[in-house]
């Protein structure tokens, strides 16, 4: 598969701004960039590397066609005229998964079915074989986008979510998704430097910061992607392109990554986390509260980023308690963070007033369904009142 496709590269909504800068940093054109996604062009093994090295990304999905179906029967026999058996190993497996929105003529499941019955009738009649199909994310991946009149069938050459890095299996409460979390360490302009966590609970902002300050791949941690279930996967190219990545590893995040919580069980969820990511030995955890918290001196060789994430009072009576909690981290950025760039992330516009500084930015982000914001502060001796 040496060709050039559209890829179409998927993300939570609020991430497209920071995956488009991930993929133009990776010398790709951004083509359009979407509220859900970022569109550019490549072949397999650019494929290979955007799962590789995204951060913010979700999926990345090689387009076959794009055709007019307004009816199932249409999409049957339009999508049975593609060369799978050039794609699919007959003696392989396939899962097929579509996202449909016309007007309930169709459910997704239905339409993913005359999908996988195209596939496999396609490939039988040319093979004489069928590859096995199901649910399971073990071989190669189709995907159908169906809107309206108009269909899009994809090859998923990422299978698994990426933001399924595979380090987090203890995930405590309620914690960021690793696409999210990403997200915010770059909207926050952490590269390399001191980067400080409290209320870190699973870890996913301090894995997350290690990674990017390691400059190491996050695809690196995954053991599979669909990709490798499609005939044309050279395994040559991806054992290549690991290796390139490896080799533009940095040995250290050119500071220190202090992670803290008040709960024992958070502390020992984000431990566990990072030993499995391979960067436990770069990050420190205590127990505590946030205001107790270790905050390394800041110096311009050596700048600091502190990012928290505290509740954010969804149930009748929090606020008033998360008030004070809000307030106390306006007073901790004050009288220990000098020097540092301040995040806070929270859903909650009335609680974030109370942290009582004037923020240098405000940015949206969307944690599942709820709409949040980044507010970013430069925190100097004596930071001015504001809001």
């Amino acid at each position: 598969m040496s060709e050039t496709y559209p890829l179409l590269i998927t993300c939570p909504k609020g991430l497209s701004s920071w995956l488009r800068a991930e993929v133009e940093a990776l010398g790709l054109p951004v083509r359009r960039e979407l509220p859900l996604g970022v569109e550019t062009q490549g072949g397999l093994e650019e494929a290979m590397r955007l799962n590789l090295w995204l951060r913010t990304g979700h999926r990345v999905l090689l387009e076959l066609r794009h055709f007019h179906a307004p009816d199932a029967s249409l999409l049957h026999a339009r999508a049975v005229k593609l060369p799978w058996e050039e794609w699919i190993p007959e003696d392989g497996y396939v899962t097929v998964s579509a996202a449909v929105n016309n007007r309930g003529r169709e459910h997704s499941g239905h339409a993913a079915l005359k999908i996988k019955d195209a596939v496999v009738d396609r490939i039988r009649k040319k093979t004489g074989q069928r590859p096995d199909s199901g649910p399971d994310q073990r071989g190669a991946s189709v995907f159908l986008y169906w809107q309206g009149d108009s269909a899009t069938l994809y090859l998923d050459t990422s299978g698994e979510p990426l933001a399924r890095r595979g380090y987090k299996l203890q995930p405590h409460k309620a914690p960021l998704q690793e696409t999210l979390a990403a997200g915010i360490v770059m909207a926050a302009g952490h590269k390399r430097g001191l980067f400080v966590n409290p209320m870190c609970g699973s870890g996913s902002l301090g894995c997350e910061a290690a990674l990017m300050s390691l400059n190491r791949a996050p695809g690196l941690l995954r053991e599979r992607f669909a990709f490798m279930g499609l005939k044309t996967y050279d395994p040559g190219a991806f054992q290549r392109l690991c290796a390139e990545a490896r080799a533009a590893e940095h040995d250290s995040p050119g500071g220190r990554i202090v992670l803290t919580d008040h709960d024992p069980a958070a502390v020992a969820a984000a431990r566990a986390n990072a030993e499995r990511a391979g960067l436990a030995p770069f990050l420190e955890f205590a127990v505590c509260d946030f205001r107790e918290t270790e905050v390394p001196e800041a110096t311009e060789e050596q700048p600091g980023c502190v990012i928290l994430n505290p509740e954010y009072g969804m149930r009748l009576g929090e606020e008033d308690v998360l008030g004070e909690v809000y307030s106390a981290i306006g007073d901790f950025f004050k009288q220990r963070c000098s020097g540092y760039t301040g995040g806070v992330f929270t859903g909650n516009p009335i609680l974030a007033k109370r942290v009582g500084l004037k923020t240098r930015r405000r940015i949206p982000f969307f944690n599942a369904k709820i709409e949040c914001r980044l507010l970013l502060y430069e925190l100097y001796q004596g930071s001015r009142k504001g809001e």
